[in-house]
């Protein structure tokens, strides 16, 4: 007996449930996005480099008499942004995605059917949220201390926090996803604090030397602080965007080139 029908024929769609089929991107998307922020937020390393430490920041900073400058907060605000979002992309990312490495998840999540750009799109929106969070509690502060933005400065403030989450974000991810963990861990620290120092000494620093400002203005956290302070003060740094954009373009550019979902050993 021979079969003169194709399995279409025989069975036609909706004969069995389940009915397995991958999901609409957008879902995939939202989904990963949805897991990714919930572990982000989750996370009390993380939240304590990318809103405690920034909050103290800002309220010492602003309140206590040591910082030579005639309105702090107008300055201190936007530089603790800075740090937060740089914390979020970068430092929280870093080692998250190194360890998920490290532990198999990556390679795991990878085998689930989940493509690559839905797991990177989920971190970048995990960013973003904590980003969102990181600025309702931050500006609720700020406006309690007494800051108040020059409300011509809000669309400058948007592009740079949108390139800053790009940049930062890319950074993360490229060490994140080309170095051991341990390595990651330490360097990424390091590297964290490198970036909060030299952010801290350009806004208190007025009589930081031109030379070494201009030194210090072509790293990407001293870009995005100088661009926040000028946005709040209603001005736009274009040059500062210029160096945040280079930074992000060459750092994504390397973590798509260098990215791997397993460790060496693995």
């Amino acid at each position: 007996m021979t079969s003169t029908g194709t399995g279409a024929d025989r069975f036609p769609a909706g004969t069995f449930t389940p009915d397995p089929r991958p999901a609409a991107p957008w879902k995939m998307l939202a989904a990963q996005a949805r897991i990714e922020t919930l572990l982000f937020l989750r996370h009390g390393e993380q939240q304590l480099l990318s809103l405690v430490i920034p909050v103290a920041l800002l309220i010492a900073m602003s309140l206590v008499p040591v910082v030579p400058l005639d309105d702090p907060v107008q300055q201190v605000y936007p530089m603790t942004v800075g740090i937060a979002l740089m914390s979020a992309g970068f430092t929280g990312q870093s080692i998250a995605v190194a360890f998920d490495r490290r532990y198999g998840a990556l390679k795991r999540i990878g085998a689930s059917g989940v493509p690559k750009w839905a797991l990177i799109g989920g971190k970048v929106a995990a960013v973003l949220a904590a980003v969102v969070v990181q600025l309702i509690i931050l500006s609720i502060i700020g406006l309690l201390l007494g800051w108040r933005p020059d409300a011509t400065g809000f669309l400058a403030a948007v592009v740079f926090l949108a390139v800053g989450v790009f940049t930062f974000t890319s950074l993360g991810l490229l060490l994140g996803g080309t170095l051991g963990s341990d390595v990651v861990l330490a360097l990424g620290n390091t590297v964290w604090f490198l970036f909060m120092g030299a952010s801290v000494v350009t806004v208190i620093d007025q009589d930081l030397p031109s030379a070494a400002r201009d030194v210090l203005e072509l790293l990407p956290s001293v870009a995005l602080t100088d661009g926040l302070v000028d946005a709040s003060a209603g001005s736009f740094n274009l040059g500062g965007l210029l160096v945040l954009l280079v930074w992000g373009v060459v750092a994504s550019t390397l973590a798509v080139r260098r990215f791997s979902f397993t460790m060496d050993d693995d």
